[in-house]
């Protein structure tokens, strides 16, 4: 059972391609055997496509690129599909490495702070690596930034080699107990570095994410690389 979808274009998409984003979209959640619901759609002409929805209640997201928008569609309906069935069913590991996501562009020229288009200050959500691994899956993130109960400090799980998660922290500490998502853990504290720094760090590098502690407080921040090769910066309210 599904609502109403809507759905945003930017950049000029025509309006038969949002159609058949609707027509896609409908059908890939009308095949749940679950509540699907608050379906929004976000469309690019440079081949982005993004679906964001609640699954029985359950926050989701699926994010695809292609060289046109009619592939791009494709990937994300049954993207959808796999995700859908991910959150309703017993929980297990996302194989990796994961050959369909697509290369990030080069990042814009004189890259630091005016180039980070957009800053997301949330509150951080207080959960185990374990959930946090879960929802990184479930929204589909490169990286998630949340606070680990056991140190009380700011901590990400991220996809990368060779289990495919990894925990990192602001402080330096012991593995978590008890966990089954198969992470590995960083021996080191993140770095202490400003937006700048990092800024640097990261196009320097041609990383597509940084986790990095910022020196006036102490906070984990996620600088990251967008589809626009601009940046975008994770910060955890107060």
């Amino acid at each position: 059972m599904t609502e109403a979808i809507t759905v945003q274009a930017f950049d000029g998409v025509p309006r038969e391609v949002l159609d058949e984003a609707r027509g896609r979209i409908s059908a890939a959640a009308d095949c749940a055997n679950a509540l699907v619901e608050s379906l929004r759609v976000r469309l690019t002409s440079a081949g982005l496509a993004q679906v964001n929805a609640e699954v029985d209640g359950r926050r989701i997201r699926v994010q695809e690129t292609a060289r046109g928008l009619g592939e791009a569609l494709d990937r994300l309906a049954d993207g959808l599909r796999r995700r859908i069935t991910a959150v309703t069913g017993t929980w297990t590991p996302r194989s990796w490495p994961q050959p369909s996501r697509p290369p990030l562009p080069p990042i814009a020229p004189a890259a630091g702070p005016q180039v980070i288009a957009r800053v997301k200050s949330p509150s951080l959500v207080w959960c185990s690596p374990d959930a946090a691994a879960r929802t990184l899956d479930a929204m589909d993130y490169r990286i998630h930034l949340f606070t680990d109960p056991a140190t009380e400090t700011d901590a990400v799980v991220y996809r990368v080699g060779p289990t495919g998660y990894r925990l990192a922290r602001t402080i330096a500490a012991a593995p978590p107990r008890g966990c089954t998502a198969p992470l590995t853990v960083s021996p080191h504290g993140a770095p202490a570095l400003d937006d700048r720094q990092a800024a640097e760090r990261l196009a320097a590098a041609e990383l597509p994410f940084l986790f990095y502690a910022h020196p006036a407080d102490g906070r984990g921040r996620v600088l990251y690389r967008r589809f626009d090769g601009r940046l975008g910066l994770i910060t955890g309210s107060s």
